[in-house]
């Protein structure tokens, strides 16, 4: 006579991890055996996992993640000269809780897209917003978000997450308009928020990819001086097991 009136009420109230346990727990014998209190924890622990669960799935469709990368899958038996400890201890999160930031930094096929979005991942599992993005693709986005006026409310989305993930940073000179909205993003960010970048530049020529010597003091002011490094160096890990090196 309870159960569906029950169920109903759960719907009622939103409560769905509740209603499905409710209706899974009066379908097993072996639930009648447990008290009240029993039934009400076991009901409400299926209600915080069913709301963690939609939530970090919310978060990783926010993310727009590249890679379906988790830091359980991270290989640190390649040698590609990844620091297993350091690595770890960034996945913590302690750096994002400080409003740092991080570079991973290697050779084009070394994993350094793959290993941001594990960080990203671990990042929306402890309940951060994040954005990942290509650098080239973001820039030209908001060349047209300034030419038909929704910049503003862009650059503020933008300092509001809580990781940003750039990804392919200095593949190419950055324009004007590039510097311009680079400097803006990372002001916003400065001290309230942690940006991660990935290259295959070493940080030593960053300073010329960003084409102007104002605006590179400016920008790696904001980004490197308080910024964690992950090195990594070796061969692609995109080439096929049979082929050899050229």
């Amino acid at each position: 006579m309870l159960k569906h009136p029950t169920l109903d009420l759960l719907g009622q109230l939103g409560l769905a991890g509740m209603a499905k346990a409710f209706a899974e727990m009066e379908s097993n014998d072996d639930a009648a055996s447990l008290s009240h209190a029993e039934w009400l924890a076991l009901l409400l622990d299926h209600e915080a996992t069913y709301r963690n669960d939609r939530r970090l799935a919310l978060r990783l469709r926010h993310a727009k993640l590249r890679h379906r990368a988790v830091p359980e899958d991270v290989d640190y038996r390649t040698r590609r000269s990844l620091d297993r400890r350091l690595f770890e201890t960034l996945l913590a999160g302690e750096w994002i809780s400080r409003h740092e930031n991080l570079a991973i930094i290697g050779p084009t096929g070394i994993g350094k897209s793959w290993l941001a979005c594990a960080m990203g991942h671990k990042a929306c599992r402890d309940n951060r917003s994040v954005l990942y993005t290509r650098l080239p693709r973001l820039i030209d986005e908001l060349t047209l978000a300034k030419g038909d006026g929704r910049i503003a409310a862009r650059m503020k989305s933008l300092a509001r997450v809580d990781l940003l993930i750039l990804d392919d940073w200095g593949l190419q000179p950055l324009d004007g308009n590039a510097r311009h909205h680079l400097l803006e993003i990372l002001e916003d960010r400065y001290g309230q928020r942690s940006t991660l970048v990935t290259s295959q530049l070493p940080v030593a020529r960053w300073h010329q990819t960003i084409n102007d010597p104002t605006y590179a003091d400016a920008i790696l002011d904001r980004l490197v001086h308080n910024a964690h490094r992950l090195e990594l160096e070796g061969e692609s890990m995109r080439r096929p097991a049979t082929q050899t090196a050229a």
